[in-house]
């Protein structure tokens, strides 16, 4: 089965995403606005059993993380997805390579970019409108991570949420 990591954005930052994502993102059903921190893999029940407990000690030895977003950005030329763009934070880089190391999956195929897709799969003259305009505008959102949710794909390429674990869940 195909699994991946990721979490999930208060309502009013989803909200945002979605005003844009309803548009121009055909993924947009297939799964709400998120941050992916481990991206899909593939694993069997044996292993996700092994990964779980794994999972719920990073959380719990994790504190809430604190981001902001401020504007979009790109992965063009590579591809033309646009995204809010998360900035750089020291705290969630702990966390990915949390979960890219000892029984996890390694094979990270990707510098790890904290994002939050709001386009993807346009045409070279839809990705160059729909870029300039969001890249005048100006975002201000600042929030908290205090979860991180173990997703599954479903057969019609759907996610959802498979387990969640809280950040500081073993403290008093």
């Amino acid at each position: 089965m195909k699994y991946g990591i990721a979490m999930f954005p208060s309502k009013e930052i989803q909200d945002e995403a979605n005003s844009y994502r309803k548009r121009y993102d055909p993924h947009y059903a297939l799964i709400p606005p998120h941050l992916t921190i481990k991206a899909p893999f593939h694993a069997d029940d044996n292993k996700i059993n092994e990964l779980i407990p794994e999972m719920r000690k990073i959380a719990s030895n994790t504190k809430p993380i604190d981001y902001s977003i401020k504007k979009v950005s790109s992965f063009a030329p590579v591809t033309m997805a646009i995204y809010l763009k998360v900035e750089p934070n020291e705290q969630l880089n702990q966390l990915v390579d949390q979960l890219y190391s000892g029984k996890f999956p390694s094979d990270m195929k990707h510098p790890f970019v904290p994002h939050i897709t709001i386009a993807q799969d346009l045409v070279e003259q839809e990705y160059s409108d729909v870029y300039g305009r969001l890249s005048m505008v100006k975002f201000d959102f600042e929030d908290t991570f205090d979860r991180f949710q173990l997703l599954y794909q479903l057969e019609n390429g759907s996610w959802t949420v498979h387990e969640t674990f809280k950040f500081g869940g073993n403290e008093a």
